[in-house]
């Protein structure tokens, strides 16, 4: 076993901060915000903004219990790691799968998705050309050196922050103005947010939680800046800075941006089949509105499916350190990264492909199959939670030298545990995802039987 703890060591720390930096928005900021806002606004109309602030607040606590814990061992690769050590073998096992399965799953869909914003500039595009071009590329530029991937995340990252902040400029713009829109007839006001029939909550607080289950979508990612922090150049000082600066993105890229859209189209009036994106800078006479977003949409999900390339074959790499996975995904190339693992999880990535030619509906299969992502996502998120209770417990003196301590402590934990449970009981409230729901033990069901054989055993 002493060959991959060699090359454990030489994970390569290439990533500037101004890569995590860009990672850690890309993750905030996902395709939903673009191309599912419209149905969040239309279901919980103004009172979506605090569906977005909600999840983001607890979300930053939930990244700060894990940036302390990665900064109190330099030795954590990522919250796998911590989780193996602090809840035992079986924790990590089931964290670091999970969260493989989760990325793999949502990089399919991502395939799909770039299969389908291609075809809206070319329509006879073969349908297996435009998922493997995006699959060879980026296993090309990930296996050349983790820098490449900080490069590509970088300008994805930027491409959706330009759109979003134009998006706030123009909207600004039409309501100091006071733009009429010509599809509603009504001049821009800022009074929409609340002097709407039925006000902040026009559908009470049921159509407030129906928003959830988008909303959550939307930051599944986030947690992406502990999984590059591990090859970060001095993570004492990026990863909180990368942190720290998550709710500030929360109010710009969700909060004014949303805000912005209501305000110069009212809620009711937004058509939740269509991105708002769109809409709003075809208002201002911008005729190729609809091929700007496209290729905003075409860069966030490639941007996911990049991210997930990376993340994806890092926790097969730490799996393999902890013996939950084969030894061959422990192995380093020359350029530091994990080839092997990252391979195994492109193989994955082909079946999007495939299913593109599958008969009948795709969609309905993929909400039920990210439906189940999420909730392991939400699984993870506990995990580090869990972790991070007991953390405190048997290190209080790693705590006490600890210099990013987690705002809250331990009660603040417990809060968040409580809101997680509380949003996988909204995962019950709408078909689909109640589907989702009751395939996700499923999964836990084969890592459970594979963790016996596979690894119990072996102990």
């Amino acid at each position: 076993m002493g060959q991959p703890n060699t090359h454990h060591k030489q994970l390569q720390r290439k990533l500037k901060n101004r890569h995590l930096q860009l990672i850690a928005i890309g993750g905030a900021i996902g395709t939903g915000l673009f191309m599912g806002s419209g149905k969040t606004i239309s279901l919980a109309g103004p009172s979506v903004i605090f569906t977005y602030l909600l999840i983001g607040f607890f979300l930053f606590f939930i990244m700060r219990a894990m940036g302390e814990l990665l900064l109190s061992d330099l030795k954590y690769k990522s919250f796998t790691d911590f989780s193996h050590h602090i809840l035992g073998p079986g924790a990590g096992f089931f964290v670091g799968w999970t969260y493989w399965f989760c990325w793999v799953v949502i990089g399919m869909a991502d395939i799909i998705a770039i299969t389908e914003y291609v075809r809206f500039w070319w329509a006879d595009v073969p349908l297996w050309l435009p998922g493997l071009l995006c699959i060879g590329m980026m296993a090309a530029m990930n296996l050349l050196t983790v820098r490449l991937f900080g490069e590509m995340e970088f300008w994805f990252a930027l491409i959706k922050i330009v759109a979003i902040v134009g998006l706030i400029l123009v909207g600004g713009y039409l309501v100091f103005t006071s733009f009429v829109n010509p599809n509603t007839g009504l001049p821009a006001s800022l009074s929409y947010l609340w002097a709407r029939e039925g006000g902040i909550f026009p559908n009470g607080i049921s159509g407030f939680f129906s928003a959830f289950q988008i909303a959550f979508f939307a930051f599944v990612g986030i947690e992406l800046v502990g999984t590059a922090a591990a090859e970060t150049q001095d993570p004492y000082k990026n990863l909180p800075a990368a942190i720290n600066r998550i709710p500030i993105r929360v109010i710009i890229f969700y909060v004014l941006a949303l805000g912005v859209i209501m305000t110069v189209t009212p809620w009711d009036a937004v058509d939740p089949k269509k991105s708002p994106f769109v809409n709003m800078f075809t208002l201002i006479g911008i005729p190729i509105a609809a091929s700007l977003i496209n290729l905003v949409v075409l860069s966030s999900a490639l941007s996911s499916a990049n991210g997930g390339m990376f993340s994806t074959g890092r926790m097969l790499f730490g799996l393999s350190h902890s013996k939950a996975a084969p030894r061959l995904f422990g192995l380093l190339n020359i350029n530091g990264v994990p080839a092997p693992a990252l391979l195994f999880s492109c193989a994955f990535l082909l079946l999007g492909i495939v299913l593109l030619y599958q008969d009948g509906d795709i969609m309905n299969m993929f909400t039920i199959v990210t439906t189940i992502s999420s909730i392991g996502f939400i699984f993870v998120w506990i995990m580090i939670l869990l972790s991070y209770i007991k953390y405190r417990k048997i290190h209080p003196e790693l705590h006490e030298k600890s210099v990013y301590k987690m705002p809250g402590g331990v009660p603040m934990c417990y809060a968040c545990l409580a809101f997680l449970v509380f949003s996988l009981y909204l995962f019950t409230r709408d078909k689909d995802t109640l589907k989702g729901m009751l395939y996700t033990p499923v999964w836990f069901g084969i890592l459970g039987v594979s963790y016996y054989f596979l690894y119990r055993k072996k102990s």
